[in-house]
Order: structure tokens, then C-alpha cells, then sequence
């Protein structure tokens, strides 16, 4: 492991967060359906997990929050402004994608 300070940590990873947000709403032309199939998790993950650690921090946020805190707008506008509908291979791709139950 590293000789991180718990802060230096803390710092480095939000920073990190920071860029992968600011390079996803630099490419709003990758499909959200797209990052489900490749790597299980897209901006609406992204934007469940910050909400559920600001709830667990005990500050209550809301879906529609944490969502224009990532896309950098409120999520309808982002959906008209670069959401186009999925293909029949990419929702299928989604299903097989799916972990069994």
C-alpha cells in the first residue's frame, strides 16, 4: 500500500471522483445503456452512490439531486438534450448483462 495519509486519501479520491464526472458529462454521447453493458454501472449509479453516502452522512438528499449534481443539469434536460432510444442489441445486451437469480 501506500504511505497516503488518511486525508491525502480522502483528497485524491475526491478529486478522482470530480474527473470521472467531469469526463462523463464531457462525453454525453456514451449512451448510459452502453456503460450498463461494458462495465455494470452508469451515471445514474454513480449519482445512487453519492445520494446513498450523503443519506448515510445524514444529510437527506434525493434522487433528482444527486443526478444534477452528476450530469451537471437536471437529468430530463440531459435525457432530451443527448438520451437516444436504446437498439434491440443493446437492450438485449442489458438482459444478458444481468447477474441470475
Amino acid at each position: 500500500m501506500s504511505n497516503l495519509t488518511p486525508q491525502q486519501q480522502l483528497e485524491f479520491e475526491a478529486a478522482a471522483f470530480r474527473r470521472l464526472v467531469s469526463h462523463l458529462r464531457e462525453r454525453s454521447d456514451v449512451q448510459n445503456i452502453d456503460m450498463m453493458n461494458l462495465a455494470g454501472f452508469c451515471r445514474n449509479c454513480l449519482s445512487n452512490w453519492y445520494r446513498d453516502a450523503a443519506n448515510a452522512a445524514g444529510v437527506d438528499m434525493d434522487k433528482e439531486t444527486s443526478r444534477e449534481i452528476v450530469y451537471g443539469m437536471p437529468y430530463e434536460e440531459w435525457r432530451t438534450l443527448n438520451q437516444r432510444d436504446a437498439t434491440g442489441e443493446q437492450k438485449a445486451a442489458f438482459e444478458a448483462s444481468k447477474p441470475k437469480e
